[in-house]
């Protein structure tokens, strides 16, 4: 029986390499121009844009603008909110500033998603959100060139350094990459 089952075990598994081969078209590479470590984070953060941009350039005003309920956000919303958190943390990590009035001004609205978010945030072409997030990656990807993996690596305070910063914005993306998924799934056919 133990041979049997590792028999099926085996031929399950060369069954599944070819496929698994098919699938496996995506590596990652540390981004040519920087340290290994920060072009690593940097092959992230394009990665994720890539993707998100390829999912959304599409959508129509209506589409962008869409709320399934009175709780949700719409993808205009949470473009906004993703474009936000990478100014914030891009402000303050990289140009070694506090946030401004004039950064508040021009990204404060998407840093809180709620109510007030889905008021504003809305008549605005899905291009209007995606030249944005083009121009806040264009400083990103300026500021993280100038930085090296000792920079990466050193604490800004007790227990939290600048790549637990910057896997956070990359998280933060891929959470609402989910959500926008989410919400295109609901969109009326």
């Amino acid at each position: 029986m133990k041979q049997l089952l590792k028999l099926t075990s085996l031929l399950f598994l060369f069954s599944i390499l070819p496929t698994l081969s098919v699938f496996a078209q995506y590596q990652l590479d540390p981004s040519e121009g920087f340290s290994p470590q920060v072009g690593t984070v940097v092959a992230m953060l394009e990665d994720l844009k890539e993707r998100l941009t390829k999912d959304v350039q599409d959508l129509s005003q209506e589409e962008i603008d869409f709320l399934f309920d009175e709780n949700a956000n719409s993808v205009a919303a949470l473009l906004m909110h993703i474009i936000s958190t990478e100014a914030y943390y891009q402000v303050e990590t990289l140009e070694g500033r506090p946030w401004s009035e004039e950064d508040e001004a021009r990204f404060g609205l998407g840093g809180v998603l709620g109510e007030e978010t889905r008021e504003k945030l809305k008549d605005k072409p899905v291009s209007y959100y995606l030249d944005l997030w083009d121009e806040v990656r264009a400083k990103t990807l300026e500021g993280l060139q100038a930085k090296d993996d000792e920079w990466l690596a050193s604490p800004i305070e007790e227990g939290i350094n600048y790549h637990w910063i910057w896997f956070h914005v990359i998280e933060h993306t891929a959470g609402h990459m989910g959500q926008i998924y989410l919400v295109k799934n609901r969109l009326p056919k």
